[in-house]
């Protein structure tokens, strides 16, 4: 769950981390009132993804009428797929330099990574591949937190790197040490896989502000964080009732799937979700493109299966799909009751290949063929088939398609 901005600062503010004054506007004419009462601002899209400065998301106005028309030019745009429904009016800062502080999730070390750089208001990602030196991190105890003494010792490392910094790197890391911690604890009380401040503003008055924010929380905790998810929701919606989300993805989370949506043609449903990823990479190699990531999990019954279907082939652009299933929990004659209930139920003309082996896979295999569906013998194997059976299509079923290779039986076929 991804806050906007806004909301990430509202949070910051709450725990004690300075935050310039601002104003949330959903209307040109609300902007336009913001600034008359800050003054000079920022006009800021809230939207949840990066990259809003470059795609014009971001207006700095010097009077009221100005913001009005920055607002309005803004709440009109769509940024990467997210329509702009609010704009952040906040006062401008006297900015000396931009430094980095963020805390996130090392999914290789499976805990929490604190990062500071001296290189701030930049994609961290970026600095980190073109710039490494000027990046300092730290692994703090997930019980004990970072510590003031390991605080100070990532401070001088990532200033030192900054010769506009290397002087101050002193104060400024004795300043950092309550910052951090207090970013730490918000971000632990939180359950966030990423708490950032980027950039985190040295003011000319020697002051640390934040001046953007970024807070994304687990979704598998949630159910702990109601208010904020329902503030995130209601920030999403339009005045047509539309949200900000991937439609798929909303649809499937109703439906209690793990789904993403993708740009691709070949629909991929897996039971775990390493299988699943493996199934995607299949797919690119055999020269398709995955339209979704859809786990199904251990021990899937038919009804779990068919829904899955449903939700893939509810994409239009999705032409055929490639059921990957390792039977360990998950038995292969329940998920092959499923695939064939699902085909007849919902009338699938689009071709299934299935690749199925582990438990009861000689039943589920069985099963499938005596209606039709010949599964793969294996994971590349099925991966080429469905690329063949789906390149070039635009919608129903290749001519060539028959019940033999892998879809449906003769009878069900779409001319």
């Amino acid at each position: 769950m991804k806050l906007l901005e806004y909301q990430a600062k509202q949070q910051f503010a709450k725990a004690g981390i300075a935050t310039p004054a601002g104003r949330l506007a959903r209307t040109a004419e609300e902007a336009e009132a913001a600034a008359r009462e800050l003054g000079r601002v920022a006009v800021k899209a809230q939207v949840p993804v990066g990259g809003r400065g470059k795609a014009g998301g971001i207006a700095v106005v010097d009077t009221p009428e100005q913001a009005r028309a920055e607002a309005a030019r803004i709440l009109a745009m769509d940024i990467k797929g997210f329509p702009v429904r609010s704009v952040w009016c906040e006062t401008g800062l006297d900015v000396a330099h931009e430094i980095y502080c963020g805390i996130t999730l090392d999914r290789d070390r499976r805990r929490m990574v604190l990062i500071l750089s001296g290189a701030g208001g930049m994609d961290i990602e970026q600095v980190a591949e073109t710039q490494p030196e000027m990046i300092a991190k730290l692994w703090p105890d997930p019980f004990r937190g970072p510590q003031a003494y390991e605080i100070r010792q990532l401070a001088f490392t990532a200033l030192r790197a900054v010769p506009a910094l290397a002087e101050r790197a002193g104060k400024l890391a004795a300043a950092l040490v309550p910052l951090v911690q207090t970013l730490h604890r918000l971000s632990d009380s939180l359950d966030a896989v990423t708490c950032e401040i980027n950039p985190l503003v040295i003011t000319a008055a020697g002051d640390l502000v934040a001046a953007d924010g970024k807070l994304e929380i687990d979704e598998n905790a949630e159910y702990r964080h109601r208010d904020l998810a329902a503030e995130l929701a209601r920030d999403s919606v339009g005045d047509d009732g539309a949200t900000g989300e991937d439609p798929y993805e909303v649809e499937a989370k109703r439906r209690g799937l793990t789904y993403v949506h993708l740009d691709g043609y070949v629909g991929c449903i897996g039971n775990g979700a390493g299988l699943v990823m493996n199934t995607l990479d299949l797919v690119k190699a055999a020269g398709g493109e995955p339209a979704n990531f859809l786990d199904i999990g251990g021990g899937a019954r038919a009804d779990v299966v068919r829904n899955a279907l449903d939700m893939v082939l509810s994409d239009p652009n999705v032409r055929g799909v490639f059921i990957n299933i390792f039977g360990g929990i998950t038995r292969g004659d329940e998920v092959a009751r499923g695939i064939i209930e699902a085909r007849d139920e919902l009338h699938i003309t689009k071709p299934l290949v299935v690749r199925m082996t582990g438990t009861r896979e000689e039943e589920g295999r069985k099963l499938l063929q005596e209606t039709g569906i010949v599964p793969g013998i294996s994971a590349v194997e099925a991966a080429r088939k469905i690329v063949e059976l789906t390149r070039g299509v635009q919608g129903g079923v290749p001519p060539a398609l028959t019940g033999g290779q892998g879809g449906f039986p003769p009878e069900k076929r779409e001319d």
